[in-house]
């Protein structure tokens, strides 16, 4: 069931690490600035994160096997046909969709694969399948450049055969939801929400401002290299490498996050990401230290993950798969709202500059780490 899981968010992932090789190519063909390229991956981010509460109280009321299935479906149907949009309103309409398919998989995705009510392994089992969706992210940039090369932006749509076929191995493969997946009715989206104002609330700001961070970098390290005059397939490297290496930091953390105190590491983690996302940003492209500090803030920038999901899901244990939806959907909804700044800065200064004014707000998380709310939940549940 883990392999399942973890292939269906691989997959899942893929997909959405479409765009951001592409936004050269788009902003070419539709006529767009940086800040509507930066507007784009917003929407892409938002559509696929803002659902995730009410698809988590959903797949926690009635079951998470059809949330599971049907996400990379959606995201594979829609996301394929980013080629094929004549215009800026179709691209946008295309984007929504496909992000629709990723909100309605992560919650119950993430329930799934954490398990937090077996106890401890946790954090590992969570690792396993952050590191999928990483290795997804990192392999969809290369093969989506490598497939348009091939076949032509206009051919894109081929690229939706592998979520039809994992579909229906998934119907097949993926054990029935059990009659009642909670022992009684979990608290509602308003009730989890209201909980913003303790503990969840930090843990929810933290993984808002690494997401993005993440944004920004997939987003200008596209252009940057554009602007930079190198090739389309190098600007698609760095962000493999950047989102491969997000697949090893997964796993390191996962195991951390059952060993240490989970506030400490993220406070140690957030604060080394903003020096290393700023030289990847800052030195050449394609040079071997930008790609080996995109590789450095690649791995710490995913490795917030697994403690911040398991935080979310220690705090609301009543619905582990909601608890995950607001620290990772509505955190990254949120956190994507910040590239339509990020974007009117790469308009004015370069995307380069841009990059390197917006980084430096993640030092935030470092001090909300060592929040007192945050710091009375460690000690209660020690």
């Amino acid at each position: 069931m883990a392999l399942a899981v973890g292939t269906a968010h691989l997959l899942n992932d893929a997909y959405a690490s479409f765009l951001h090789p592409l936004l050269p190519r788009l902003m070419d063909k539709l006529g767009l600035s940086i800040t509507v390229a930066a507007a784009l991956a917003m929407v892409l981010s938002f559509s696929a994160s803002v659902m995730q509460p009410l698809a988590g109280y959903l797949a926690d009321c009635f079951g998470r096997k059809r949330f599971i299935i049907a996400g990379p479906l959606i995201s594979g149907i829609f996301l394929s046909l980013i080629g094929l949009a004549p215009s800026l309103i179709m691209l946008i309409l295309i984007l929504v969709l496909g992000g629709i398919g990723s909100a309605i998989f992560h919650p119950p995705g993430a329930a799934m694969a954490a398990r937090t009510g077996e106890g401890k392994g946790s954090g590992l089992r969570m690792s396993f399948f952050s590191c999928c969706g990483s290795l997804g992210y990192a392999i969809g940039p290369l093969f989506i450049v490598v497939f348009i090369t091939t076949v032509g932006l206009e051919n894109m749509w081929m690229a939706v055969a592998p979520a039809v076929l994992l579909s229906f191995m998934l119907i097949w493969i993926l054990p029935p939801d059990e009659v009642n997946i909670a022992k009684s009715t979990p608290p509602s989206i308003v009730e989890v929400l209201s909980g913003l104002r303790g503990p969840l609330g930090i843990v929810f700001l933290i993984s808002a401002l690494g997401a993005f961070v993440q944004r920004v970098f997939m987003t200008l390290s596209p252009i940057i290299s554009f602007e930079a005059g190198v090739s389309e397939t190098t600007g698609a490297l760095t962000l493999s490498v950047y989102l491969g290496a997000q697949a090893l930091g997964s796993l390191v953390s996962g195991y951390l996050t059952d060993r240490v105190d989970r506030g400490q590491l993220l406070a140690w983690l957030t604060a080394l990401s903003v020096p290393t996302h700023m030289l990847a940003l800052w030195l050449p492209p394609g040079s071997g230290g930008a790609f080996w500090f995109a590789a450095c803030s690649g791995f710490l920038n995913m490795a917030l993950l697994p403690p911040v999901v398991i935080m979310a899901q220690e705090i609301v244990p009543e619905s582990p798969a909601m608890g995950s939806a607001v620290v990772m959907g509505l955190a990254w909804a949120v956190g994507s709202i910040g590239l339509l700044g990020t974007g009117v800065l790469g308009d004015l200064f370069g995307g380069q500059m841009a990059g390197l004014l917006s980084v430096p707000i993640l030092l935030v998380a470092t001090f909300l780490c060592f929040h007192p709310k945050l710091i009375s939940y460690r000690r209660a549940v020690i």
